[in-house]
């Protein structure tokens, strides 16, 4: 998995977001290491809804044109991140066993 993915899968398990909220997460999260442009997130997140990890939420009725697009991580997307996350802990577990990071 890619860590844009990963991090956007990540955003989401906090509650369903808007793009914009997705980008301000991931950006937030990662003190600004990973930035999601607009066309880069809309396309990631349309491919995590062909694979079932997200879906969108319906959009609520407004009379503002352009409503916001809300998106929800499915329990699938929920184990899938669980997994990346856990294979991650297992590279850093693997690094201070190796004296490359401080052990905490």
């Amino acid at each position: 998995m890619t860590p844009h993915r990963f991090h956007m899968l990540l955003a989401l398990t906090d509650g369903d977001r808007h793009g914009q909220g997705i980008m301000q997460a991931v950006l937030d999260e990662t003190q600004g290491r990973i930035r999601l442009w607009p066309a880069m997130l809309y396309r990631n997140l349309d491919q995590l809804c062909e694979a079932g990890l997200v879906t969108e939420r319906p959009a609520r009725q407004t009379s503002i044109a352009g409503s916001p697009r809300f998106f929800r991580i499915t329990a699938k997307g929920r184990r899938v991140c669980t997994a990346e996350a856990e294979r991650l802990a297992a590279v850093v577990a693997t690094a201070r066993f190796k004296g490359l990071l401080r052990k905490i």
